[in-house]
C-alpha cells in the first residue's frame, strides 16, 4: 500500500486515499488490478453506507410538528443522501435538509436518474514535474485512469500516440475511450519508460504477455512487440498455452517478417522433411524394439495418438494419406512375412532339433513379437477404416493357419488376436472386404480361434470377449444364409464339447434360426407367425 494524492477534475481541493501500487525502481507506479481496483473503490462505499444508515436524531420542534403517521413516499423523500463513491465529484445534502421536519403535504418528485458510478485513479510516470501530456482511459464499469506521462517518450515509442499528438498539436489530454483492458494498458505504457521490456517481462506469464502483445499491437508499440516475441519464443508453453499463443501470433498484421522463428515451433517445412517420412521412421522403430516396457508404452502412444487425429493415415483419397497408409500396409507385409519363415522354422522337426534351448527360446520369443507387431498394425488401420486389404491379405494366410496348431498355444496367441481384431472390424462396418473374402477369413481363421480361446481369456491383456463374440457374430451374419448355417453349424458341434473354451455365439445363432424357421412362414399371408414375428 502506499498513500498518493488524486487529482480532481473539478477544481476542489483533493482527497488523500490509500491506494495499492506498485513503485518499480524506473520511477513509475504500476496500475493496480482490475479486483484491487473495485475492492479499493468499493470500501469506502461501504464505509458510507454505514454512515448513511444511522438517520440522526430529530430536534424536539421536529418530532412535535411530525404528523403521527408518515407515508412511505414521504419518508424516502425526507432522508438525507449521505453514501459516498470513489469518484472525484461528492454529492452532499445540505445541512437543513436533515434538521428540518417533513412538511405536512409535499407533492411527489419523480426520484432523479442515477449515474452509473465512475472510479477514478491517476497513475505518473518517470518525473512528474517535467509531465506535459495526460492521457484519460475509460474502461469498463465506469473505470477511468489518468496517465500523466510525457509526450516525447509516447510519441518516440508508439506510432498511435505520435498520429494524435501531432493532429491535435498543441495537445494536453488525449483521451481512449472503451479500452478492453485498463490494467494492461497502463502497464504497457509504463514499459515505454523502461529501459530493458524484456527484463520486466521475464516475471509475467504467458497470458499476461499475449495481453501486453495485444496492447502493444494496437499502439504501435514495435519495441515491446518485439521483446513480447522474444519471450514468447524462449519460454515453454504449457496446456492450452500453445493455441492462445498461436492464434494471438497469427493476428499480427506483419506476422511472416516478425514471428516466423516463433511459429516454427509448431510448423515445418514440409517440403525439406516430409511427415510420412517421419512417421515411417517412428513406426519401423517401434516395430524393430526389442526392448519390452519401451515398445509396449509406444505403441501404446502412437495408437493413442492415431486415435486422437482422425486425418492420419484415412483412405480419403488424398496422396498424403494414402501414403501413410501405404507404409502401414508395407510394415505389415514385413512383419507377415517374417512370421510365416518362424513358423516354418518353429514347425519342423528337424530345424528344432539342431537348435540349442536358447535358440529356441529365442525364435519363440521373436514369434511372439511379430504377431504383436501385426496386432498393433491391424489395431491401427482397423480404427482408421483402413482394414478392407487387410482382411484379403489375412484371409489368404493359410499355409500360416495349417503351421498354427504346431505351434505352442504360449507364443501362437496373439496371431489368434489379429484374427480376431479383423474379425471385429468387419462386425463393426470397419472394414467393408466382399463377402468372398468374408467367408474365407471366416474358414481359415474361425477354427484356430476356437483352439486358442480358453487361453486368450485368462493369458492376453487385450482380449474381450463380449467385444470378440459379437464380432464374429455379425461377420458370420453378413454371409448369405446358407453359408451362415454351415459356419454356425460347425461351431455348435464345437460350442457343445468345449463350452467356455469356445466363442458363444448364441445371438447370431438365434437371428439365424429365426431368418430360417420363422421368417418363411412369416412371410406367408394371415400366418400366425407373422404377428410374432414383427414382435
Amino acid at each position: 500500500m502506499a498513500e498518493f494524492k488524486i487529482g480532481r477534475l473539478d477544481d476542489q481541493p483533493p482527497r488523500i486515499r490509500n491506494v495499492p501500487i506498485a513503485v518499480t525502481p524506473e520511477g513509475f507506479w504500476c496500475c493496480p488490478s482490475q479486483a484491487a481496483l473495485q475492492k479499493t473503490a468499493k470500501s469506502p462505499n461501504q464505509q458510507g453506507k454505514l454512515r448513511g444508515g444511522a438517520s440522526p436524531a430529530p430536534s424536539k420542534a421536529s418530532s412535535v410538528q411530525r404528523a403521527p403517521t408518515i407515508s412511505s413516499e414521504k419518508r424516502a423523500q425526507s432522508t438525507p443522501t449521505r453514501s459516498r463513491n470513489n469518484s472525484y465529484e461528492q454529492i452532499c445534502p445540505p445541512a437543513d435538509a436533515v434538521a428540518a421536519p417533513d412538511p405536512p403535504k409535499v407533492a411527489p418528485v419523480p426520484a432523479p436518474e442515477k449515474r452509473p458510478k465512475q472510479h477514478k485513479i491517476s497513475v505518473g510516470f518517470g518525473q512528474l514535474g517535467t509531465s506535459d501530456l495526460k492521457v484519460v482511459l475509460y474502461g469498463k464499469e465506469g473505470v477511468a485512469v489518468k496517465m500523466i506521462v510525457h509526450k516525447n517518450i509516447l510519441a518516440e515509442n508508439s506510432t498511435f500516440f505520435a498520429d494524435r499528438i501531432s493532429r491535435q498539436s498543441p495537445v494536453s489530454c488525449i483521451e481512449v475511450p472503451d479500452c478492453e483492458d485498463v490494467e494492461i494498458y497502463v502497464e504497457t505504457v509504463g514499459l515505454m519508460y523502461c529501459k530493458d521490456a524484456k527484463q520486466r517481462l521475464i516475471k509475467q506469464n504467458v497470458p499476461r504477455v499475449l495481453r501486453i502483445l495485444k496492447v502493444a499491437e494496437s499502439l504501435g508499440f514495435h519495441t515491446c512487440i518485439k521483446s513480447c516475441l522474444d519471450y514468447l519464443e524462449a519460454v515453454p508453453w504449457v496446456g492450452d498455452e500453445e493455441e492462445n499463443v498461436v492464434s494471438s501470433i497469427r493476428q499480427l498484421n506483419d506476422v511472416d517478417h516478425r514471428a516466423n522463428p516463433l511459429l516454427r515451433r509448431v510448423t515445418s517445412d514440409v517440403l525439406t522433411n516430409p511427415p510420412n517420412d517421419t512417421l515411417a521412421h517412428i513406426i519401423d522403430l517401434v516395430l524393430k524394439s526389442s526392448e519390452d516396457r519401451g515398445r509396449r508404452e509406444m505403441k501404446s502412444l502412437v495408437l493413442k495418438l492415431f486415435k486422437e487425429n482422425n486425418n492420419i493415415c484415412t483412405t480419403n483419397g488424398s496422396s498424403a494419406n494414402s501414403s501413410c497408409v501405404m507404409t502401414l500396409y508395407s510394415c505389415f507385409q514385413n512383419c507377415l512375412d517374417s512370421l510365416l519363415a518362424l513358423f516354418r522354422q518353429a514347425s519342423d522337426p528337424e530345424v528344432l532339433a539342431e537348435q540349442s534351448s536358447d535358440n529356441k527360446e529365442q525364435m519363440f520369443r521373436k514369434i511372439t513379437l511379430e504377431a504383436d507387431n501385426l496386432l498393433w498394425l491391424a489395431e491401427i488401420l482397423s480404427d482408421r477404416h483402413a482394414a478392407d486389404e487387410m482382411t484379403v491379405i489375412w484371409a489368404s494366410q493359410g499355409e500360416l493357419a495349417e503351421l498354427h496348431p504346431k505351434i505352442p498355444v504360449m507364443h501362437r496367441h496373439l496371431v489368434s488376436c489379429v484374427s480376431a481384431r479383423l474379425l471385429v472390424a468387419v462386425g463393426k462396418g470397419e472394414a467393408l472386404p466382399s463377402k468372398e473374402t468374408r467367408r474365407r477369413l471366416l474358414d481359415v481363421w474361425l477354427q484356430p480361434l476356437m483352439d486358442d480361446y480358453r487361453w486368450l481369456q485368462h493369458g492376453c491383456r487385450w482380449f474381450d470377449r463380449t467385444v470378440v463374440e459379437d464380432g464374429v457374430g455379425q461377420t458370420i451374419l453378413t454371409l448369405p444364409l446358407e453359408d451362415q448355417q454351415a459356419v454356425l453349424l460347425a461351431w455348435l458341434g464345437r460350442f457343445l464339447k468345449a463350452g467356455d473354451g469356445c466363442p458363444n455365439l448364441q445371438r447370431a445363432f438365434e437371428v439365424w434360426w429365426r431368418r430360417t424357421f420363422v421368417r418363411p412362414y412369416a412371410e406367408q399371408p394371415g400366418s400366425s407367425s407373422s404377428r410374432s414375428w414383427r414382435h
